[in-house]
């Protein structure tokens, strides 16, 4: 009951951002439907259902990552101080997280469902004259179990997605020690001392052959020449003096401004090698020509660089972000473009990988219309409905991370509220940038999408 009171009494915009996942999923599961009821329309075609139901797998994706963004941001879920002495524990919230998603994303599916039985005349007769009748399988009945299955689909990943994700973890940072050979740190400890130490007998007498003694026990003695003597270390122990400071784990949400997000130049290179594809590939143009529903057998290799591409984007995205908060600090800054590009340094991940996602499906996009832009390929209402779905949900995830960030920074802005800081000088600052992220990769989406389209003109 607790649970379903915090669901409830969420704020208007948090109920948005969940009404936006039902949203997706009832795109998606359409999409889903309409494969099964081309499957029943045509049964000889096998592969080409076979290749819409794989289409699917993009959208799918794109929905479950916008599920998994607006419940990062669910501000009624989050772990506060006195909420597990009432049974709301981190596993308890992560739990609440995970029902609240599937309830959204199972709506979402219903609502596929009433819409796909309307269109195909099951439940008021056929609308719009039948127009829909041709790929819905209208008048064939629906195998339930094949129905059920779909549907599913979209609320167990995405259910499975944000357990996993919001899952509890130890708070405390994961040590890597650096390995030493044992060898090695005992030649690193100098030889054994046999001279004079402070305050210790001279070379030679027995309390000195016992310390020696101890300290080669102890793998390691205290540097020659030094005047204090050196700490028997326990056998089997590598002294500490001898090892680097241990690593620790740092999440790449969690890196500070200074910290440069690692994959910049293995992104460019898959960048390259995708365009590379596709520019190799568009020589001999594939026969029969390339669409959603037939890919010839030489697409093979549009559709690699296709993908080389858009990960190759999604990896670069946050190193770029990084990049173009380092530009704005440039050339003597004032407070207003120093206090935008430290903002944008330490967000670069978080808001990079989204930022990414979108350039990559805006580039796609570019490439998808640049292939149906000739009369004997319209662009169909399917087609239409995957594209709305994937590019608002790339949209909605951006949308939906820049929130999970300014909550993020709550505590600093009251901070510099505080200290006297005008209000106007923090939203300039957001201005800032947005507009430097725009005027950084609009041109560059738009430079690759030409590039990937460029072999499909041709």
């Amino acid at each position: 009951m607790l649970d379903l009171r915090l669901t409830r009494a969420a704020r208007p915009a948090v109920q948005l951002r969940r009404l936006l996942v039902a949203a997706a999923s009832a795109g998606t599961g359409f999409l889903l439907l309409s494969c099964l009821g081309y499957a029943l329309k045509r049964p000889e075609a096998a592969g080409s259902g076979a290749l819409r139901l794989a289409w699917c797998v993009v959208p799918v994706a794109a929905t479950v990552y916008l599920a998994l963004a607006v419940a990062r941001t669910d501000p009624g879920t989050r772990p506060r101080p006195g909420l597990s002495a009432i049974g709301l524990g981190p596993a308890r919230l992560m739990a609440v997280s995970a029902l609240v998603t599937a309830l959204s994303t199972t709506l979402g599916s219903l609502v596929a469902l009433s819409l796909f039985l309307h269109l195909r005349g099951d439940l008021t007769g056929l609308p719009f004259d039948g127009a829909a009748a041709s790929f819905l399988a209208a008048g064939k009945s629906l195998p339930l179990a094949a129905t059920l299955t779909l549907l599913a689909v979209v609320p167990v990943v995405a259910t499975i997605a944000v357990a996993l994700a919001l899952r509890p973890r130890d708070p405390r940072a994961v040590t890597r020690p650096q390995r030493r050979y044992l060898p090695f740190v005992r030649q690193a400890g100098g030889p054994a001392m046999g001279g004079r130490t402070a305050g210790g007998p001279t070379a030679g007498g027995p309390a000195a052959s016992g310390r020696t003694g101890e300290v080669e026990a102890a793998g390691g003695g205290g540097a020659a020449g030094e005047g204090t003597p050196a700490a028997a270390a326990p056998a089997g122990v590598i002294d500490p003096r001898f090892t680097s400071p241990s690593l620790t784990d740092k999440a790449d949400d969690d890196k500070g401004p200074g910290d440069t997000p690692a994959g910049l130049p293995w992104a460019v290179a898959l960048v390259a090698a995708g365009l590379t594809a596709q520019a190799y590939a568009g020589r001999t143009p594939p026969t029969p020509a390339f669409t959603f529903t037939t890919v010839p057998t030489g697409a093979g290799l549009f559709l690699l660089g296709w993908l080389l591409t858009a990960v190759g984007l999604v990896l670069a995205a946050p190193g770029l972000t990084h990049l173009c908060g380092r530009l704005l600090q440039c050339a003597r800054p004032g407070a207003l473009r120093l206090l935008a590009g430290r903002g944008l340094m330490a967000e670069a991940t978080r808001i990079g990988r989204p930022l990414g996602i979108l350039c990559a499906v805006t580039a796609a996009g570019y490439a998808v219309t640049t292939l149906y832009d000739s009369p004997g390929r319209p662009f169909g209402p399917l087609s239409a409905l995957g594209a709305l779905v994937v590019a608002g949900c790339a949209f909605a995830t951006l949308l939906t991370v820049a929130v999970e960030t300014r909550q993020g920074r709550a505590e600093t802005t009251d901070a510099l509220l505080r200290l006297g800081a005008p209000a106007t000088v923090l939203r300039g600052a957001a201005a800032l940038r947005a507009v430097a992220l725009l005027a950084f990769f609009a041109p560059l989406t738009l430079a690759i999408a030409a590039l990937a389209a460029f072999p499909l003109t041709r």
